[in-house]
């Protein structure tokens, strides 16, 4: 039973792989709940973008429209104006065009406008909108230019003027001469329009921006290029500002053309290039309609660097802003919002939307309960059979195995249940032998014991010392059946008694010898012990009484089996984990020596053991002469309380056999360790 034990236990243990987590029960309940929570989460986003961003978009873009139309407006007013005096007005008018609240405070949050008509305005927001500065423009609020030139660099609002606005003299004058032009033009059939910027300088704009179509007229388009007075002291006042800029530098000042371009106004010829390079302009807007003119080129052409342009374009644009701030409104927080406080847009969900919501609720939830009863269906199925085969051997009928869908959990444990079924069977199989053999063992001495004190009573026997010795013969082997027996159970329970203790080898072979010389003298077996005086004696801790115990019974088989003449040797050994792998037979499943062990071997030149049934030796009740004559062979006991001893002993024992030369049983025991018994 011990035996069996233990194969099953091998059985049920971790000898298998551990399954990945693709072909697990585990890992398709979780692909399945991941798919079921993908499904839920797509309807429900699709539900949310088709419901809401069409509202949203529809609002927010005509919310960015109004946004960017009253900054434009609030933005020019700052460019024309230097101060926002009067600016509630424009603050009132926006705020009514567009439905919003509109509201303009100073950098540090003072009031300048509110189109709040309320007693008690709410309270601004903590961020504002935008900031209105027509020195450093929000490029994605503002409004492009009139000629759609505006570029992510270009900070400096083009309706900031300052000293370059003309007089209403000048720009009448000019606005003759480009009436004039435009006439010109005409009359050459090509198409221009006056174009009038906002400092109030006229310009011709040619019908497909085309100017070279005017390069063969006789009209004289350079007439409007030449700057007036006031432009060219604003110029002047410019230039000196960059030149200030340039010399705390340490670099040499610039002369700026009208255009505020720098450098030779004419093409120069640079080495290494395909033609010639023309003056490159600031990455800052110029004045629009700033008249160009050429400017006396320089006496010593200046190196042109990428380095010494990047710095003069910095100090270019600063001295614009130094120059136009006077001109111009300080920068001020925009504010923009509902009237009752609210900045985000809303929307109603509608009856279409909320029937969408719906079906899509409902499409997930038959998904879901379809996935779950597929998986569901398909786990329960091997279940049920389960059952069925357990409630089977429960009522007592003949255990049956169960079919293995797979090499998934369900699929391994309908393995693992019909190797219980079959480990079962087995053991009661054994079980009826074992009450068969146990019967026949005991039936023996007492029949014997019966039928002498039959005969004594009815006088067919006197009880003379013969007598009594014969009954005490039986009731002895009566005596030692039970023995065994308990000590098989106490194994098998687990309360075995050790009670370890350093051990002598060579005097436990000699002790054992010495008890079974006798009985050996009487079969005309030579018994030796073959462990020299001199050889190194392996240290080993074990129960000395159940040792030789379990020798004994080695030996006593060994006698009973080898014919006169034989010879049985006791020997022992150290030995390594090595040489105990190498060694084959019996036992070897049942465990391992670990390192340092002690051999002890009883070998005989006995009759051996048929090779089909070594594996049955340690087997409880098993003899290879089936009859189970008391002549031939003891109870069936010897050698399964040999292997339980041993293994008390956290050690392990093996048989290897000749037919007809002899058989070896090893013990191997730890060497100078605890037994693993209690």
């Amino acid at each position: 039973m011990g035996r069996a034990r233990g194969q099953g236990a091998r059985a049920e243990g971790p000898g298998r792989a551990r399954l990945p987590l693709r072909r697990s029960l585990l890992g398709r309940l979780l692909a399945v709940s991941a798919l079921v929570a993908a499904c839920s989460v797509a309807a429900t986003a699709w539900i949310a973008v088709q419901t809401t961003s069409g509202a949203i978009k529809q609002e927010q873009g005509q919310n960015l429209t109004a946004d960017a139309r009253i900054y434009d407006t609030l933005l020019e007013y700052a460019a024309r104006n230097p101060t926002w005096d009067g600016v509630g007005a424009t603050v009132r008018e926006l705020a009514r065009e567009s439905g919003r609240r509109v509201a303009l405070t100073t950098q540090s949050r003072q009031p300048l406008a509110d189109s709040a008509t309320a007693a008690t305005a709410p309270a601004l927001p903590p961020q504002a909108s935008a900031v209105v500065d027509p020195l450093s423009v929000d490029t994605v609020l503002a409004a492009r230019g009139t000629d759609g030139q505006r570029t992510a660099a270009d900070r400096i609002d083009p309706r900031a003027v300052g000293p370059f606005r003309l007089s209403t003299a000048d720009s009448t004058a000019l606005r003759r001469t480009a009436d004039a032009e435009v006439a010109c033009l005409n009359r050459a059939g090509i198409a221009s329009d006056v174009v009038v910027g906002a400092s109030g300088r006229p310009r011709v704009q040619i019908v497909g921006n085309d100017p070279e179509r005017a390069l063969g007229t006789r009209c004289d388009l350079a007439a409007l290029d030449t700057p007036t007075r006031s432009e060219q002291k604003a110029l002047d006042a410019l230039t000196a500002l960059a030149d200030a800029c340039l010399k705390r530098q340490g670099r040499e000042g610039v002369r700026l053309n009208n255009d505020l371009s720098w450098g030779d106004p004419a093409a120069v010829e640079v080495p290494g290039e395909a033609g010639p390079l023309s003056p490159r302009p600031v990455p800052g807007p110029a004045p629009r309609d700033a008249p160009v003119t050429e400017a006396e080129p320089s006496a010593v052409p200046r190196e042109r660097t990428g380095e010494n342009d990047r710095a003069i374009a910095s100090c270019v644009g600063t001295a614009r802003s130094e120059q136009l701030s006077s001109y111009v409104a300080s920068p001020a927080l925009l504010f923009i919002g509902d009237e009752g406080g609210a900045t985000l847009p809303g929307f109603d969900l509608s009856p279409a939307n909320t029937a969408k919501i719906a079906g899509a609720a409902a499409l997930v939830l038959t998904l879901t309960v379809g996935a779950s009863v597929f998986a569901g269906t398909r786990l329960v199925r091997p279940l049920h059979a389960l059952t069925g085969a357990a409630q089977r051997m429960r009522d007592g009928e003949q255990p049956a195995s169960v079919p293995v869908s797979g090499d998934d959990e369900v699929g391994r444990l309908a393995a693992a249940f019909n190797d219980m079924s079959a480990h079962r069977a087995r053991l009661e199989e054994q079980r009826k032998a074992m009450v068969s053999d146990v019967a026949h063992e005991l039936r023996t001495p007492l029949s014997n014991i019966r039928g002498w004190l039959e005969a004594a009573q009815d006088g067919l026997a006197d009880p003379d010392p013969a007598f009594v010795s014969s009954l005490l013969e039986e009731a002895v082997q009566l005596q030692h059946i039970i023995d065994d027996l308990q000590d098989l159970a106490a194994a098998d329970a687990g309360v075995l008694r050790l009670h370890p203790e350093p051990v002598g080898v060579r005097e436990l072979l000699s002790q054992v010898a010495a008890a079974h010389q006798a009985r050996a003298e009487n079969a005309g077996v030579t018994l030796t012990v073959a462990v020299a005086a001199t050889d190194p004696e392996p240290a080993l801790r074990a129960d000395p009484v159940r040792l030789r115990q379990a020798v004994g019974n080695l030996v006593s088989n060994a006698v009973r089996h080898t014919p006169e003449g034989g010879r049985v040797t006791l020997s022992a050994y150290a030995s390594d984990a090595s040489d105990a792998s190498e060694g084959g037979g019996e036992g070897d499943d049942e465990g391992k020596a670990c390192d340092g062990t002690v051999v002890i071997e009883v070998q005989d030149t006995g009759s051996g053991i048929p090779a089909e049934d070594l594996p049955h030796v340690f087997d409880r009740f098993w003899r290879a002469e089936k009859s189970r004559s008391r002549r031939t062979g003891g109870s069936g006991l010897g050698l399964a309380i040999v292997r339980k001893l041993v293994e008390a002993h956290g050690g392990a024992v093996e048989a290897t056999s000749t037919e007809g030369e002899g058989s070896t049983f090893a013990l191997r025991l730890p060497a100078g360790t605890e037994p693993a018994g209690p």
